[in-house]
């Protein structure tokens, strides 16, 4: 009967080392999983992050290439001296020598 009880004993503090093992396996299972998909969220978030400012950096490349095809255009223009001289007449009333510029009212009433 003693060695029964041993037996039973020593089949218990088995089974209680399986289960304290087995909880152990678990834990540090479940610690590198939540570690692993830390990782990857972090990473697919700088991802993402980065994503966003690409685009944003894109939108902004797209503008100042727009604006420079503008300033070459204006430039090119400004480089022909009818332009500049029709440009000033236009914009800053400029004359030639003889000519003489008159001041209109705008018509403010709609008349």
């Amino acid at each position: 009967m003693a060695k029964k009880k041993d037996t039973s004993v020593k089949a218990i503090n088995q089974r209680k080392r399986k289960r304290i093992l087995t909880k152990i396996v678990s834990i540090f299972i479940i610690i590198v999983a939540i570690m692993i998909f830390g990782q990857v969220g972090k990473k697919l978030y700088t991802m993402l992050s980065l994503q966003k400012q690409a685009e944003t950096v894109e939108q902004e490349l797209k503008a100042l290439e727009d604006e420079n095809a503008s300033l070459i255009s204006t430039r090119d223009k400004l480089e022909d001296p009818n332009y500049v001289q029709t440009y000033a007449r236009g914009e800053y009333m400029f004359s030639k020598g003889d000519e003489k510029v008159f001041y209109l009212p705008s018509n403010a009433e709609g008349e």
